[in-house]
């Protein structure tokens, strides 16, 4: 199979080419045909598989062959991301798709003024990128107008959820046109997501290219066991005994990443870190200097867990484990992507073990252990398998206690060890009450 057997336009195959693209992968093949019949879509695929060119593919073709021109403050079709880094890759790849097409596309997104994005908008735009925030902030300000929307594309919406974007979709769906295409692209589908997929698409084609919820089998996947205050020092030691030349680390918490990348760098390694609360022309700058291989330790939050796409990653390191389990997996895909192998190796502390469960019930196994030398932990992490249970070790039996004088004392009688004290007998609890001294305090001599 072919992309020109797919039916896409000669413009669309040239720039093809020129990437490189060559054979279509699984979600290509079945979701272009389908977008370009006009269907709803509710595709699933690992990451790394080719979801943008999925969609962004024949969404630029019928854009080009169908519509009217987009007019002032317009916008024919809609893609929503949940990250600005995401935004900045998925228009990069649709920039290049579009090269030879007569099409405007752009990507608004916060963290950066919202004046020159408002400028952009008055001549219209054939299709634009957005982060939830910032398109519902243009849109009240009247700078952007969805009259002329024929196509909404949900990119990694599950993420749009764990980050608490449901009041801006609910916002941004009573805004959009009724009659529309609806196209539903993600790595997971959580419960929340096709419940969300059955009010916002109509009669969707559901294409699954691969286990639910699977990470991909290009990444080789362990963890090491270690105590909570011993991993930044775990962490170094493997680096260096593994002489890692690019790792992409990833911590729970925004302080979390600042303080491992302090450590770092004052043991003189190349470091830098991206988080929400730093300015996106930061973030940018770092993203793009990891990439060139100017740093060599990347520590990112989850916004770097969707839609980075950093060429022969080798290595993606769990700092700290996701507390939603569905992150994992796009976690490591950040490796072993487009054919390429990779590894993901996550330091896991007892307060985990439950996180570390979630994960091997979602990916459906259980992740091989080890321990290194000298870091074996102190507080033990508890076994567990990809039923999702905690394995906790059968508890040694208590030996009896030695009897003193053959037998035990209760209330003056002597009651045989094998015997049972009468009720009247029996002792209960005295309750002690704390007596609080009220009088005037005497200091001692």
């Amino acid at each position: 199979m072919t992309f020109a057997t797919l039916g896409l336009i000669e413009p669309l195959l040239r720039s093809l080419e020129t990437l490189g693209y060559q054979t279509p992968t699984p979600v290509q093949a079945q979701a272009i045909p389908a977008v370009l019949a006009g269907r709803d879509l509710m595709a699933a695929a690992q990451t790394g598989t080719g979801k943008t060119a999925g969609f962004a593919l024949p969404l630029l073709q019928l854009l080009a062959m169908e519509g009217p021109k987009v007019t002032a403050n317009s916008v024919r079709a809609l893609i929503l991301v949940p990250t600005r880094e995401l935004a900045e890759q998925v228009h990069e790849a649709v920039r290049q798709y579009a090269e030879n097409l007569p099409l405007r596309t752009y990507a608004v997104y916060g963290g950066v003024s919202i004046n020159p994005q408002m400028m952009k908008l008055r001549s219209g735009v054939d299709l634009l990128v957005a982060t939830p925030g910032r398109l519902l902030d243009l849109f009240r300000q009247n700078a952007l107008k969805f009259n002329q929307l024929q196509t909404l594309v949900l990119d990694e919406a599950d993420r749009m959820l764990d980050l608490g974007f449901s009041e801006e979709l609910a916002n941004i769906y009573r805004a959009l046109p009724k009659k529309r295409q609806t196209l539903l692209f993600s790595a997971t589908f959580s419960d929340d997501i096709r419940l969300l997929a059955g009010q916002m698409l109509n009669d969707p084609l559901s294409i699954e290219v691969s286990p639910r919820n699977v990470a991909a089998n290009t990444v080789k996947q362990w963890i090491v066991t270690v105590d909570k205050k011993r991993k930044p020092e775990l962490f170094v030691h493997l680096m260096r005994k593994g002489k890692w030349k690019q790792v992409l680390v990833f911590a729970k918490t925004r302080n979390g990443v600042d303080a491992l990348v302090e450590k770092l760098q004052g043991l003189g390694i190349n470091a830098d870190g991206i988080h929400g609360d730093k300015p996106q022309a930061t973030r940018q700058r770092a993203l793009d200097r990891f990439k060139a291989s100017e740093v060599q330790i990347l520590v990112a939050t989850d916004v770097a867990a969707r839609g980075l796409d950093i060429e022969d990653l080798p290595l993606v390191v769990n700092f700290d484990l996701p507390i939603v389990a569905e992150d994992y997996i796009h976690r490591i895909g950040r490796t072993g992507r487009a054919g390429s192998t990779g590894e993901a190796i996550s330091l896991v502390c007892a307060d985990e073990v439950n996180l570390l469960s979630a994960i091997e019930m979602l990916t459906r196994q259980t992740l091989k252990r080890q321990n290194e030398p000298d870091f074996e932990p102190e507080h033990r992490v508890p076994d567990t398998d990809a039923s999702g249970q905690v394995v906790k070790k059968p508890k040694k039996p208590k030996k009896p206690k030695a009897s003193g004088g053959g037998g035990k004392r209760n209330l003056g009688k002597w009651v045989d060890s094998g015997e049972v004290a009468p009720a009247e007998l029996s002792i209960k609890p005295v309750r002690k009450v704390p007596v609080f001294n009220t009088g005037p305090r005497k200091r001692k001599p």
